[in-house]
């Protein structure tokens, strides 16, 4: 590359303003590369634990003993804290003896809740990278406007106009729409794969909920029916 169209020069020689977007630029894009890691370890965290709670709550375990053995556990999350939510909402209205249909809607409640609250925790820092994603091609391209209305008014002052008078004006500009998609990119693909990746885990979580619910319903269908013949046997004791 000639000297003369070297980067970091025609970086250090750009006007102020071309410098702060080109700066600004910078910044969103290690910003972006901060979201990225932390959204990488938080969903992959977040996915594992989901999977070993899951493979705890299909082997068979009662339910209470289960609630039970998380009760204590103060870093609760994904799957185990919104089970935690809707079996807590689930023993307190039963222990109020609790119409059926109103303990299962006071748990679906509670569920949507937690489910709500625990996938807002998981796809913190995604709407910062799409707003990176999308302002920042337009930053770069304010920097390139700048730039070349800065080479083309110096190009109008000197007496002669060649290619070379006007040259680094031209490729600093470029370089302001170069770094704009330098941080574009990779923030609009990893929003892209995180977006998908958070509501696979969302669909997974809502489709447990669901399992859940029926569970409980269930179960709460059992125990009534066992109210119901120990009242008819307590009254014809009684009768007797």
């Amino acid at each position: 590359m000639p000297e003369s169209l070297n980067i970091i020069d025609l970086i250090t020689d750009a006007s102020l303003l071309v410098q702060l977007v080109m700066a600004l630029l910078l910044l969103a894009s290690l910003l972006s590369w901060v979201i990225i890691f932390r959204l990488s370890a938080r969903l992959g965290t977040a996915k594992r634990f989901d999977t070993q709670f899951e493979t705890w709550f299909w082997s068979g375990e009662d339910l209470a003993k289960l609630y039970q053995g998380i009760q204590g556990s103060p870093d609760r999350q994904g799957l185990e804290q919104i089970f935690y939510v809707g079996f807590s909402e689930y023993l307190r209205m039963h222990k109020k003896r609790q119409p059926k249909d109103d303990i299962i809607d006071g748990v679906e409640r509670k569920l949507r809740v937690g489910l709500g609250r625990q996938q807002q925790m998981l796809e913190s820092g995604i709407p910062a990278l799409a707003s990176i994603g999308s302002v920042a091609p337009y930053i770069g391209l304010f920097g390139t406007v700048w730039g070349i209305m800065n080479a083309f008014l110096g190009l109008s002052q000197t007496e002669q106009a060649t290619l070379a008078s006007v040259a680094p004006g031209i490729a600093e500009a470029l370089i302001a729409t170069a770094m704009g998609l330098f941080a574009a990119i990779p923030a609009v693909l990893a929003y892209n794969h995180f977006t998908a990746k958070s509501s696979r885990l969302y669909e997974s979580r809502a489709l447990f909920c669901d399992e859940m619910t029926g569970m409980l319903q269930r179960e709460t269908s059992t125990q009534s029916a066992l109210l119901r013949e120990t009242s008819i046997a307590q009254n014809k004791a009684t009768g007797l």
